[in-house]
């Protein structure tokens, strides 16, 4: 496809703007011919992670790094299988890339144990303190850093926007894989608000796609709504969870825009989108030679509300006019 001429001028200022303040290190890089390279490793698949990809690029783009022209970029696709992690991350060590960045807690913990000197960036880990990836937010330590999901009270906030919804809610199931060490925090998160908003808790398990079937058995006639858990077997089933939560009449609540959009009810949470752009600005300063443990990690700033009216007429809910003002975005 030919480029306009705008479009070639636009990327010409900015590989002259990033080359005027690349370190000697990279610009040896280049006149070796070898270009500074970055890992990706997608925890799912492009067709459901692309647009975070291409999000992550576009920044490094607007900070003067060009893909094939200035900076080399390696992406790698898990497909939700968590053994992926250990093998891609080997791989980009064979690779040596220049650094990584990654999706979730799985694959930073994979990382971290394959190398402690290739600078790592996560992007949306609930926890990094309590899971061990850094020392401390304020100063991570090592060779990991990057963009966490904690938020105060996002798992309140996610069941009262149910309750807006459903005025008469008293059963909410939780539905994700225990099995990832964020979850049972996630669970413990929604318990503690659930006894505010004197709501009882069901927990479903689903640490692979043949569990979802039977849990939903297991909770049918049960609850009133489904909260679910995002993480990789979760995500990766969408489809399936909210054809199977229609034909149960329950209400979901995810925590990504794309899960709503995909048959969901509502989606609350961080914006994936704008922590994958952040993290080109970590990329950004780790190749120019800022150490990754000098680089503090940073907490979501952008929060997204998407409700699916269409999944609500389906259900024979009535969505409040106020909810729909205060979303972000709103399917119809």
């Amino acid at each position: 496809m030919l480029l306009s001429r705008h479009t070639r001028r636009r990327e010409f200022i900015a590989l002259v703007a990033g080359a005027a303040a690349w370190p000697h290190g990279v610009l040896a890089q280049q006149q070796s011919g070898k270009l500074p390279t970055i890992g990706f490793l997608g925890s799912a698949t492009p067709s459901t992670q692309g647009l975070w990809n291409a999000a992550f690029v576009q920044r490094l783009r607007e900070l003067g790094w060009i893909e094939n022209r200035t900076v080399a970029i390696e992406s790698r696709w898990a497909e939700s299988r968590s053994e992926r992690y250990s093998e891609i991350a080997a791989e980009f060590v064979r690779l040596k890339v220049d650094a990584i960045v990654c999706f979730g807690t799985p694959s930073a913990i994979a990382l971290k144990q394959t190398t402690q000197t290739i600078p790592i960036v996560f992007v949306a880990l609930a926890d990094p303190v309590g899971v061990g990836i850094v020392a401390s937010l304020a100063q991570p330590g090592g060779n990991v850093t990057g963009l966490s999901l904690q938020s105060p009270d996002i798992a309140g906030k996610r069941l009262a926007l149910l309750r807006e919804v459903v005025p008469n809610l008293r059963r909410v199931a939780f539905m994700g894989n225990l099995t990832n060490p964020v979850v049972p925090r996630e669970l413990q998160e929604v318990q503690t608000a659930a006894i505010t908003l004197g709501i009882e808790v069901i927990t479903v398990a689903v640490g692979r796609t043949q569990d979802i079937v039977p849990a939903f058995q297991e909770i049918k006639d049960r609850v009133e709504a489904l909260y679910l858990a995002s993480e990789g077997t979760v995500d990766a089933n969408r489809l399936r969870i909210n054809i199977l939560a229609l034909g149960a009449r329950l209400p979901t609540m995810w925590s990504q825009q794309q899960l709503a959009e995909a048959g969901g009810l509502m989606s609350y949470g961080p914006s994936f989108t704008d922590q994958f752009r952040r993290a080109g600005d970590f990329v950004d300063k780790i190749l120019r030679g800022t150490k990754t443990a000098d680089l503090p990690v940073e907490q979501p700033v952008k929060f997204e509300l998407v409700v699916n009216l269409v999944t609500a007429k389906a259900l024979g809910l009535t969505v409040p006019p106020a909810l729909i003002t205060r979303a972000d975005e709103v399917i119809e």
